[in-house]
């Protein structure tokens, strides 16, 4: 990975770092900081998909909310804005966090999904477009875990498909989305969110993004009031949680399957 990123430096920044030191955490998407001898930062990731993150964070630039600026990929490579993180995703932040959604969600797009799929690390997502919300949910967030499961719990989440109709709106504004949005994906700088990274972006409710912050983080209220969401948000928020809660279990392991009972419980299945 080391070389990659040297190699991908040397072409995209026109000069070879000092220094290449992996972030901690990132299960998922792992990412590095490389350092120049003018003490410049840029950050650096490697693998399959991430040409498809890249053009995910140039969609979402167009939209003025906060992203790291790409600086350049290939098929294997991509490099990207350093952005601060010296805060904390508290008291003000949260209101910056909202502003920052309200100016992504205000792209929409003209069908629910996405041009191309994704992946987290070996689980593909699918973004195959479809025609209403519920069909696109059911099909490429819920049943396609269906067979990666437990047949009990399958069969739970086949009966939930069937009944989305009636949990979920058919036709909300195909928002831009951030699609996996947790505190740990929101850099903070001072009272300000400087930058949402790591995205897995598609078209779709923007509850989604509401409900993702709600998996591992506790928003506050106001947060919540400053959204606007429509009427029954909270009702269908466990529905939105299952699909991050069911890549976890894929992911990481059935120490995550009690958090999907416990959603499609919520929701009487």
């Amino acid at each position: 990975m080391t070389g990659d990123l040297t190699a991908a430096a040397e072409r995209i920044c026109g000069q070879r770092p000092v220094s290449i030191q992996r972030f901690a955490g990132g299960d998922i998407s792992g990412a590095s900081r490389l350092t120049f001898a003018d003490e410049s930062i840029v950050v650096g990731k490697t693998g399959p998909a991430v040409s498809v993150e890249a053009r995910m964070l140039e969609a979402m630039a167009t939209s003025g909310a906060p992203v790291p600026k790409v600086l350049g990929y290939d098929e294997q490579r991509m490099l990207i804005e350093h952005l601060p993180a010296d805060g904390a995703l508290s008291g003000k932040a949260w209101v910056s966090l909202a502003e920052a959604l309200h100016a992504l969600h205000a792209v929409t797009g003209e069908s629910y999904g996405w041009h191309e799929d994704y992946a987290l690390r070996h689980v593909r997502v699918e973004n195959e477009a479809l025609p209403d919300w519920p069909s696109f949910w059911a099909k490429r967030r819920l049943l396609c875990h269906a067979s990666h499961v437990a047949a009990d719990l399958a069969r739970r989440i086949e009966a939930l498909a069937q009944a989305l109709p009636e949990l979920l709106p058919r036709a909300p504004a195909p928002s831009l989305l951030h699609g996996d949005l947790w505190g740990g994906n929101v850099l903070v700088s001072g009272e300000r969110i400087s930058g949402l990274i790591d995205p897995c972006a598609y078209c779709g409710d923007r509850e989604v993004d509401a409900a993702s912050l709600t998996v591992f983080d506790s928003p506050p209220d106001s947060f919540f009031d400053a959204l606007e969401l429509n009427a029954g948000w909270r009702e269908r928020q466990p529905v939105y949680r299952l699909w991050m809660w069911l890549l976890h279990v894929r992911l990481f392991g059935d120490s995550y399957r009690p958090a999907v009972e416990r959603e499609l419980a919520a929701l009487g299945f």
